[in-house]
């Protein structure tokens, strides 16, 4: 009894240390991580079909090539046939942010401050005071040129990151299966089918929830770019794609880009009628959300409350930045079942049934 206890023990030791060094890895270089999380998702999604065509006699090198080849065919094409659209709603939107500043600050802003008795701070210049704060930083030629080189190099870490991904998404999805064989040959043989038993509950979860959840962000940013493109929106589908895109955390997508929306109509007509036809906008996105897509295409996947998954997300982007947030529901999915599994074991044991 006292050797169980040991080896249970030292499992849970060993276990938890594991854990703790993956997480302060993950932490330390969460900066570099974003390709290799986006490469492995895309592999893990692509998968399946490179099996699909091994059944069909295919080797597994041609398999991955045909795959590979059609998923970034598809991805650039689908760039290259957006790119005129975003060209021309990026245009409308240069034109239109400094318009929406100055309604905030002259309109929107001191009604508000009026309506909650805040008469004497409807009067501050923001765009002023924003303005003095630039300026006292130091001198403007040296700030410029800081903001120039800054955005160089961020803009050479995001063309090295695209160009990563294609990378490591061939070379991932080639040996997938020679690395999944690695990791169970790692696993203690005595508790190896418990182990894969866990790890194929996960795989069902990830699955489902990844495949269901794209299908719902892209129909979503399709409804909500065409809805608001059709109500007259001249920055219509960049609102409804942004929305679509954000709505992998609940209730999140739909109120940014429903407050978006509405103020981006307010500038462009002023009128109350242009904002009746933002509201139905939303209303028959959020009604199709609700009554079919979510239900048919996700389901309860993760089985975790709306307020879980904004905490997941959220606390995934503080700590690991946008790797964090690409990774957090992943790993909230999995955490989800390893819970169920211990809340099961808890209900057989001793401890529950004395």
């Amino acid at each position: 009894m006292q050797k169980s206890s040991n080896f249970v023990w030292k499992k849970t030791v060993t276990i938890t240390g594991l854990v703790i060094l993956v997480a302060l890895t993950f932490y330390l270089l969460g900066s570099i991580l974003m390709p290799f999380a986006a490469g492995a998702l895309l592999a893990y999604l692509s998968n399946p079909l490179v099996d699909f065509l091994m059944r069909r006699g295919f080797s597994r090198a041609a398999s991955v090539i045909l795959v590979f080849v059609a998923l970034f065919g598809f991805l650039l094409i689908s760039v290259l046939l957006l790119i005129p659209i975003l060209q021309e709603q990026i245009e409308h939107l240069t034109v239109i942010i400094p318009q929406m500043l100055t309604y905030l600050q002259t309109q929107a802003l001191p009604s508000l401050l009026n309506f909650f008795g805040f008469k004497n701070l409807a009067a501050y210049d923001v765009k002023k005071i924003i303005g003095d704060n630039i300026m006292s930083t130091g001198n403007v030629a040296s700030l410029v040129i800081k903001t120039t080189l800054e955005s160089g190099k961020a803009l050479f870490g995001l063309i090295t990151n695209i160009l990563l991904i294609p990378v490591v998404t061939f070379y991932l999805l080639r040996d997938w299966d020679l690395l999944l064989n690695n990791i169970r040959l790692m696993i203690p043989k005595r508790t190896r089918p418990k182990a894969i038993k866990i790890a194929q509950e996960c795989d069902d979860v990830l699955s489902g929830f990844f495949r269901g959840q794209l299908l719902v962000m892209l129909a979503l940013a399709a409804i909500y770019s065409i809805g608001l493109s059709l109500a007259g929106l001249q920055i219509g589908i960049i609102i409804g794609t942004v929305t679509g895109l954000l709505s992998i955390v609940p209730y999140l997508g739909a109120i940014i880009g429903f407050v978006i929306a509405v103020i981006a109509a307010l500038v462009q007509f002023g009128t109350i009628e242009s904002v009746g036809w933002v509201i139905l906008v939303f209303m028959v996105g959020q009604t199709i959300e609700n009554t079919f897509l979510t239900p048919v295409l996700v389901g309860d996947r993760i089985g975790m409350h709306p307020v879980a998954v904004i905490f997941a997300v959220l606390a995934g982007g503080v700590l690991f930045g946008f790797f964090g947030v690409l990774m957090a529901l992943p790993v909230a999915a999995v955490i989800m079942v390893l819970l169920r599994h211990l809340n099961r074991r808890y209900h057989r044991s001793e401890l529950y049934q004395a």
